[in-house]
């Protein structure tokens, strides 16, 4: 029987950067042992922070991704909307390029991803605070 669930839940504020948020989502997340094959849709609520799967082994990659990120959206471009700060524009301008919405297939309760892959939270304003995300499964139960 196909069943559609939704919730919304909050990760924890970071600081600037790109984290591995993995475990902090599935761990909110019981209902997905109920779905045997299917869909889950992360949506992130938030036009200044992204969301993207990389890899989930080496720390040095969610560095080199900010550091990469910076390089390719600096702080010191002229912008005309400053009125919420000097990292609010590139914040808005990394969310748009790296995006806020993920499709991550669901095999037997979990989510179906390769060996070294895992769910990031890029935190693009220097206190952007806790962060919300719709979380939407779709398929088959158990």
């Amino acid at each position: 029987m196909s069943r559609w669930f939704q919730k919304e839940i909050r990760l924890n504020e970071r600081k600037r950067g790109c984290h591995l948020v993995h475990s902090e989502i599935t761990g909110q997340l019981p209902e997905l042992k109920n779905f045997k094959i299917g869909m889950a849709n992360f949506f992130l609520k938030h036009t200044s922070a992204s969301l993207m799967i990389n890899e989930n082994y080496d720390s040095d990659v969610q560095k080199d991704m900010e550091m990469g990120l910076n390089k390719i959206v600096p702080e010191t471009f002229p912008y005309i909307h400053t009125a919420e700060g000097p990292d609010d524009m590139p914040g808005h301008l990394k969310s748009g390029i790296v995006g806020v919405s993920l499709n991550v297939p669901i095999t037997n309760g979990k989510l179906n991803l390769g060996t070294w892959q895992g769910i990031y939270l890029c935190e693009h304003r220097n206190s952007g605070g806790s962060r919300r995300l719709v979380v939407t499964l779709q398929g088959q139960e158990k």
